[in-house]
């Protein structure tokens, strides 16, 4: 099986797109650019390469605190709140077992958000043997999730080929038979459920040891919360402590799906064959949205304001994202790159009202006219 510092170094590889499109946009910069060629070629290489020295600048500076202990006291506070949670989900009194299930439902989704986000990226440790553990520990035992599928899902396509028609396009959180009320509001919930059953489905033409060591993971993930919920919270019904666990993982289930559509779908396509370098490919098809005391911290910088930075560095753990920040967004300014940025409720209004045209047709194909 291939080792998640298998996959990274693979993202590395890959992460750079190549090509051009099919419906025009004009694009301001460099003289040179705009001439096309080997001489646009070298621009483009020398814009990432340059940007990488400033951000690589940044991170050489910074503390083992600022590059992976920030995070990981949040998501060690996230772990620490799961006893209290289970003692207050026992309580008889309505107060006490609201607070349950309001802190076990944020500290689920730390853990299964941001956790297993920064584990499929080996942005918890640089260890190969402990980027292997936490892989599997958050994406198979705390998400319900395969470990290898979401790699694969997430870095070889969704990074690699951030919104290619066809490859990494977001088109997998796409219902199109689902009425906009139901995508938007209700189907969300539902994703503790479908989230199992996609990965037993994933799981198909795997090696037998694979599969058996997935549904073990998630089977034991899945078991120790019920487990804790009947012997620790003193449920007495099965069915409630299904519905509490249901509760409790769905609770931010619906900005979950949302932040995943509102930062990409909507903006540049571009084709397989005809695609930009990736400065532009991820300038163009990748949006920030503003800084949200609550998802910042529950789902991390990287996936809500500093969603830019991450797919730039995508192995930069979200407090290293937010930190170069700065840096990402007034060299690109300078450079009269775009820099993305729109709030949640614009972005909500949009998909809300161009629902059929942004989630069920298929996506004009964008061309950025001289900078192939």
């Amino acid at each position: 099986m291939q080792s998640v510092q298998d996959e990274r170094r693979d993202e590395r590889e890959r992460g750079g797109g190549r090509g051009d499109e099919e419906m025009l946009i004009k694009t301001r910069g460099d003289p040179k650019i705009k001439n096309g060629g080997a001489g646009a070629e070298e621009v483009e290489e020398s814009l990432m390469m340059e940007l990488t020295k400033l951000v690589q600048k940044v991170v050489k500076e910074s503390s083992w605190w600022e590059r992976r202990g920030v995070d990981c006291s949040i998501l060690a506070a996230a772990f620490l709140c799961l006893p209290p949670a289970f003692l207050l989900l026992g309580s008889s009194r309505l107060l006490g077992f609201s607070a349950g299930v309001l802190l076990m439902g944020v500290a689920h989704a730390v853990i299964t958000v941001k956790g297993t986000h920064l584990a499929s990226h080996g942005a918890l440790s640089e260890s190969q043997a402990w980027g292997r553990f936490w892989a599997v520990f958050f994406i198979e035992i705390c998400g319900s999730f395969s470990a290898r599928a979401g790699i694969q899902g997430h870095i070889k396509m969704h990074h690699a080929h951030t919104n290619v028609i066809g490859l990494g396009d977001s088109s997998v959180w796409k219902v199109p038979f689902l009425p906009r009320i139901i995508y938007l509001f209700i189907a969300p919930l539902a994703v503790p459920i479908i989230t199992p059953l996609v990965a037993l489905a994933q799981l198909k033409g795997q090696s037998l040891a694979h599969i058996l060591r997935t549904i073990l993971m998630v089977t034991l993930g899945l078991y120790s919360q019920y487990w804790l919920l009947i012997n620790v919270s003193g449920f007495t019904s099965p069915y409630g402590a299904l519905l509490c666990m249901l509760v409790c993982r769905a609770m931010f289930s619906v900005p979950y799906i949302h932040v995943n559509i509102f930062q990409h779908i909507g903006l540049p396509m571009f084709s397989p064959t005809r695609r930009p370098k990736r400065i532009h490919q991820m300038t163009h098809g990748v949006l920030n949205l503003p800084r949200n005391p609550l998802l910042d911290r529950i789902f991390g910088h990287a996936l809500i304001n500093c969603h830019v930075e991450h797919h730039l560095f995508p192995f930069l753990s979200d407090n290293m994202c937010l930190k170069v920040k700065p840096v990402v967004s007034k060299y690109l300014t300078e450079k009269q790159l775009p820099y993305q940025e729109d709030t949640y409720s614009s972005r909500l209004h949009l998909f809300f009202h161009k629902y059929q045209e942004l989630m069920v047709f298929a996506p004009p194909i964008t061309e950025l006219v001289g900078v192939q």
